[in-house]
């Protein structure tokens, strides 16, 4: 949580709509310099001056139920700070996709609909007893 006068101060730069919107989804309001967006429409900022160390890019998801799996790999590494330019800026990460890369990502569906079930082909060495009465004379 950030200070009075620090989230006062980032209200007036992003505006009432913004803060707002940042305070609902990330707890706190940033300002800084918007960096790019995405193939999934994600917002990337930085903002080096004011912000704690390692606190100095964030980014605002497109959509509500977010997951940190939705960010692309490039971005992931600049994001984590691995790398110091972004991936728009990055002649290495802008290589194209390499033979060993999925063509599209992927986010991870644990704990969704999507995640994977395990199940069993073999046949159960135990069945279930079922009693079976007699009936009465």
């Amino acid at each position: 949580m950030s200070t009075i006068l620090r989230t006062l101060r980032n209200l007036y730069r992003v505006g009432l709509r913004d803060a707002a919107h940042q305070m609902q989804y990330m707890g706190d309001t940033k300002a800084g310099t918007f960096i790019a967006k995405d193939k999934f429409g994600n917002k990337y900022y930085e903002n080096l001056e004011e912000e704690l160390p390692l606190r100095t890019r964030w980014v605002d998801y497109k959509e509500k139920e977010f997951d940190p799996s939705q960010i692309e790999p490039g971005w992931h590494a600049w994001i984590s700070y691995m790398v110091d330019k972004p991936p728009t800026q990055d002649p290495i990460l802008q290589t194209g996709v390499r033979p060993w890369e999925l063509p599209e990502h992927r986010p991870n569906f644990t704990a969704s609909r999507g995640a994977f079930k395990t199940y069993s082909t073999v046949k159960p060495k135990i069945k279930a007893w079922t009693p079976e009465a007699a009936p009465r004379a």
